[in-house]
């Protein structure tokens, strides 16, 4: 079960399997929420008349909702399914599978060190969340900046068996953003001189940079890293790079971020 707080708050976006659909609206359970069961009335299945509400929402469907109101005396949660889009639906199944996959990890570093998953919440879960936002982001930060952790507090052998499950498991993201060169040198040996250029703009320790001869005079350039901020300062100084080489060279340079079709 992934780590929740008892109930949902209002505006929240829920991942709910469908329990029983009656005319007048579906009943949930709501994944996230141990035992908590939700609400949808028929007026908040879909935008407009619904004349049949299994076109919508039938039973052992797994949906998103948007959290209306939340009776926690009664135990009772209003939702509606009409007011969540597709990318609202797609990032939260996906947030959700996340947290799925992170709450199974803390519980094999827990196994790690025979530690009960109460303990594990306990001692290391909450701390990880506090830090990163989400256990999921804990894990995959952990496998970018690993020195972070010192700041969260864990205890030696905590610290250990989260570190080695998050290198085992998690893969560092990896963003891919692309630009077009246009180097042209009148020279006789210009061709010469534009693969030096190109070769100056390439540091031999990063494989994250690659450079394509597409037609001339122009070349694509790829950029990856873990994130866009990163790739976009990597992207700016390899070609401040290339720039500066072709213009000595007394070639000229022109750069886009996008090929225009």
């Amino acid at each position: 079960m992934v780590h929740k707080a008892e109930f949902p708050e209002v505006g929240d976006l829920v991942v709910c399997s469908v329990d029983n659909v009656k005319n007048f609206g579906a009943f949930c359970t709501l994944d996230e929420y141990q035992g908590k069961e939700g609400f949808i009335h028929v007026r908040d299945v879909a935008t407009g008349w619904v004349k049949y509400i299994r076109d919508h929402v039938r039973e052992g469907q797994k949906i998103v909702c948007k959290v209306l109101a939340v009776d926690t005396g009664r135990g009772h949660i209003d939702l509606s399914l009409k007011q969540v889009n597709e990318h609202q639906k797609r990032e939260k199944v996906q947030e959700w599978k996340n947290e799925k996959k992170a709450d199974k990890l803390l519980e094999i570093a827990s196994k790690k060190i025979g530690k009960t998953m109460d303990e594990a919440w306990a001692e290391a879960g909450e701390k990880l969340i506090e830090e990163y936002g989400a256990l999921y982001n804990a894990f995959e930060q952990l496998t970018l900046a690993p020195e972070s952790l010192k700041e969260v507090g864990l205890d030696k052998k905590w610290a250990a068996a989260v570190l080695e499950v998050a290198r085992e498991n998690i893969q560092a993201p990896i963003v891919a953003i692309d630009g077009l060169l246009e180097i042209t040198n009148p020279k006789g040996d210009g061709v010469d001189h534009v693969k030096k250029a190109l070769a100056a703009g390439i540091d031999e320790e990063d494989s994250g940079i690659d450079i394509h001869y597409i037609g001339a005079p122009r070349y694509r350039i790829t950029i990856s890293a873990t994130d866009y901020k990163e790739a976009e300062q990597q992207m700016k100084t390899v070609v401040q790079k290339i720039t500066a080489a072709v213009e000595e060279s007394g070639g000229s340079v022109s750069f886009k971020r996008k090929e225009e079709k």
